[in-house]
């Protein structure tokens, strides 16, 4: 069964058009079984039993009226109302061959009529057949008869009709069945396609429901689902931009008076830096906060250039003093539809981890084969202590701290954002082991 499946079309359309043709090219095949099993063979049956009734009429009357003029006269006789052109030739015998190969149903049935009729010896010479006559040579005991038999006599052009019918019926059947099923598919092909794209950020908008009701019906609840999910992101949205407010009002006035009470309290300095920090990472952490709840939904997806999105993020990580090494930068664009704002933030992230605990990054983009299709590979190679692969999971998970395996103070939603930002493409992240010795990360995106 499992050798049968990888023969099978893997399409809706392939599928549908061999369900309905499989049981029309059977029933044709049991229908051509039964014509040729019965009909086809009764038919030859007769038309060879009366062909051979006439060779034996032709035999038996050239016995009866030997002489010269009665067989030239048999002779045009039975040309002129049997079709048989019959020619005698005296002192001639049969020649000493093998028997004839036989062709079919036809030639079976006239060597048996011919036998039951004569008694006499006979050979039919299939070599001259052509496709007017059949060449047939009866030893008689003073020579031998030839018979030249038309072919419309033993072979009926009904089963040739026949089996062009069923091709050409089957011929029909799939090209309208081929037009039926792919207008059919059309509107699944549509949805997977606003699916996609929805799926990557673009806005299809709402789809036509057509089709079957099935497809209408997916249709019309793929669009109520899209209008939910836009309603549900732009109410957190709003709602996010009103947390973002509350929260950074009590954090900046906390800051403010930090400050004062540094002037007022110099020798309290170094406790107050202390506070100072904690206020710094208590503003980092709901900024990641938000930026992850938020995940940039409001951002449409548009053709964008990976080479030159890592030309970027590279260029901002230098600034902040980060050595980094882009392999192929300034080369050829690679184009994919992203939502660009996202995307530089998921390499952004993944860059400051990986300059957080090394001393060099390398980053690279390309075009890979895969078995789904072609892809884009982006990788993010650093020199630092890497990850445990039994921990390398967990890295992805919120505000998870690793401990020395990834450095000190490892906390954050810097590797939780950017998988979320790539799963949201689409694609898949993944954390492996560096050529360079530390810790790798491969994005993969399709293209």
């Amino acid at each position: 069964m499992t050798a049968l499946k990888r023969f099978l079309p893997r399409t809706l359309f392939g599928r549908s058009v061999l369900i309905i043709v499989t049981p029309l090219v059977v029933l044709q095949a049991i229908a051509l079984q039964m014509f040729y099993g019965t009909h086809w063979e009764v038919v030859s049956r007769r038309l060879a039993h009366a062909v051979a009734g006439d060779v034996a009429l032709a035999v038996a009357t050239l016995e009866r009226f030997p002489t010269e003029a009665d067989r030239e006269w048999l002779t045009r006789q039975f040309l002129a109302r049997t079709d048989l052109a019959i020619r005698f030739a005296p002192g001639e015998t049969l020649p000493a061959s093998p028997p004839d190969v036989l062709e079919g149903p036809t030639e079976a049935e006239l060597r048996t009529a011919l036998a039951e009729r004569l008694g006499l010896p006979f050979r039919i010479d299939w070599s001259s057949r052509t496709d007017r006559e059949v060449q047939i040579q009866v030893q008689l005991p003073d020579g031998v008869l030839h018979v030249e038999a038309p072919a419309k006599r033993l072979f009926t052009g009904t089963v040739t009709v026949f089996v062009l019918w069923l091709i050409g019926s089957a011929l029909i059947l799939f090209a309208i069945a081929a037009l039926f099923m792919r207008n059919q598919v059309k509107p699944v092909r549509r949805l997977a396609a606003a699916a996609e794209a929805f799926g990557k950020g673009a806005d299809p908008g709402p789809i036509k429901p057509e089709g079957a009701t099935e497809i209408r019906q997916a249709a019309a609840a793929f669009n109520r689902m899209q209008e939910r999910i836009r309603r549900f992101l732009a109410q957190r949205t709003e709602m996010l931009a009103g947390v973002s407010h509350d929260l950074r009002t009590p954090l900046t006035r906390m800051r403010l008076a930090l400050a004062v009470l540094a002037r007022r309290n110099p020798e309290e300095a170094e406790e107050i830096a202390a506070l100072e920090e904690d206020v710094a990472e208590m503003e980092r952490m709901i900024e990641g906060y938000l930026a992850f709840a938020r995940g940039e939904a409001a951002e449409q997806a548009q053709p964008t250039d990976i080479v030159a999105l890592l030309g970027e993020a590279a260029a901002k990580a230098r600034a902040s003093g980060a050595v980094v090494e882009v392999e192929g930068e300034g080369g050829a664009p690679i184009v994919l539809l992203l939502r660009p704002d996202s995307m530089r933030r998921c390499l952004t992230n993944l860059i400051d981890n990986a300059r957080r605990h090394a001393k060099k990054v390398w980053l690279a983009a390309r075009r890979v084969a895969r078995p789904g299709g072609e892809a884009v590979e982006i990788t993010i190679d650093d020199d630092g202590p890497g990850i445990p692969p039994e921990r390398r999971e967990e890295a992805f998970r919120p505000f998870v701290r690793l401990g020395d395996s990834a450095g000190p103070g490892h906390t954050g939603l810097g590797l939780t954002i950017a998988r979320d930002i790539v799963r949201a493409h689409g694609g898949e992240i993944l954390l492996e082991d560096s050529p360079q010795g530390g810790l790798r990360a491969r994005i993969r995106l399709p293209a």
